[in-house]
C-alpha cells in the first residue's frame, strides 16, 4: 500500500487541537510538508515544532481567523506555496434549538464553512491540476447521514459543505485529484466535551448518565478518538486512495443508522 507523501504539501484547517492536529500528526509521519492553521500564533509554534520530520521535510503554519473573509481571501493570495492536500476542518458553531437560532448566526457559520473552502480549493486545485495529483477532505460530521438534535445550525450548514463537496468532486475529475468527506461521530474532542455539558444542563442530569444513553446507539460501545478519525483522513489523502472520490465516510463506531 502505497501510503507515502514525501514531497507533498498539506494544509490543515483547525489543526492547533482535535481531529485537525491529529490528522496533521498523521500526514507528517506519512512525509508531507504539513502547513498548520489556527488563530492562535503562540499555539501554532508550540504545536508545528512537534511534528515528526526526516530531515527533508519543511513544517510552518498560517494564522488564519475563519472569520474573518477578507483576512483568508488577502493571506492566502500572497501564499508562496502550493499545496498537494488540503484539509477543511472547521470548528462546528455553539448548539441550540433551531426554531430558536437567528438568521446571522446561519449566515456566519455558512462563511466559515462553506465560503473559506470555496476561497482554498480555487486557490489551491489549479496547482493540484497541474501535478496530476490533489486531495481535498473535508471534516464534516455524522450529521450530514442523520441530523443530531439540538445542533440545527450545524446540521444545516455540515449539509451544505457535503452537496458543495459532491458538487466539486464531478467538475475536477481525471486530473488525480479526489474530493471526499469524513463524518465524525461522537469524537473525544474539547467540542464534544461542551455539547454534552450543555445538553445534560438542558435534560438536567449529569454528563456521566448522558454519555451512557448516547453509546447505548453506537454499536462499537466507546467514542472515538481523534486519533481514529485522523487515520481515515490521512488515508484518503494517500496515493493509495485515488479512486475513492466524492464519498462520506462514516467514523463514527456504527452510530449512524443510514447505508
Amino acid at each position: 500500500m502505497n501510503l507515502n507523501l514525501l514531497g507533498k504539501n498539506a494544509l490543515v484547517g483547525g489543526s492547533s487541537k482535535g481531529i485537525g492536529w491529529a490528522s496533521a500528526i498523521e500526514l507528517a509521519l506519512m512525509g508531507a510538508n504539513v502547513t498548520l492553521v489556527a488563530r492562535s500564533e503562540e499555539t501554532l509554534r508550540q504545536k508545528v515544532a512537534l511534528l515528526a520530520n526526516n530531515g527533508h521535510q519543511n513544517h510552518d503554519f498560517l494564522v488564519l481567523d475563519y472569520q474573518n473573509l477578507k483576512e483568508v481571501e488577502s493571506k492566502i493570495s500572497a501564499l508562496r506555496k502550493n499545496y498537494h492536500i488540503l484539509v477543511n476542518n472547521t470548528g462546528g458553531p455553539a448548539g441550540g434549538n433551531i426554531m430558536e437560532e437567528s438568521t446571522e448566526k446561519f449566515e456566519v457559520v455558512f462563511r466559515q464553512h462553506v465560503i473559506v473552502n470555496q476561497i482554498l480549493v480555487q486557490a489551491f486545485v489549479p496547482f493540484m491540476q497541474s501535478e496530476g495529483f490533489g486531495r481535498i477532505v473535508n471534516i464534516i460530521s455524522v450529521s450530514v447521514k442523520q441530523p443530531i438534535i439540538g445542533l440545527g445550525v450545524s446540521n444545516t450548514i455540515r449539509w451544505a459543505v457535503a452537496s458543495w463537496a459532491k458538487t466539486l468532486s464531478k467538475e475536477i475529475t481525471g486530473n488525480g485529484i479526489t474530493v471526499n468527506n469524513v463524518l465524525p461521530g461522537y469524537t473525544l474532542t474539547d467540542r464534544l466535551i461542551e455539547v454534552n455539558k450543555m445538553r445534560a444542563e438542558s435534560l438536567k442530569i449529569t454528563v456521566n448518565d448522558l454519555e451512557k444513553q448516547l453509546l447505548v446507539n453506537v454499536p462499537s460501545g466507546k467514542f472515538a478518538t481523534a486519533e481514529e478519525v485522523a487515520a481515515a483522513v490521512a488515508f484518503l489523502c494517500s496515493p493509495s486512495a485515488g479512486a475513492i472520490n466524492g464519498v462520506n465516510i462514516p467514523v463514527d463506531g456504527g452510530l449512524s443508522a443510514t447505508l
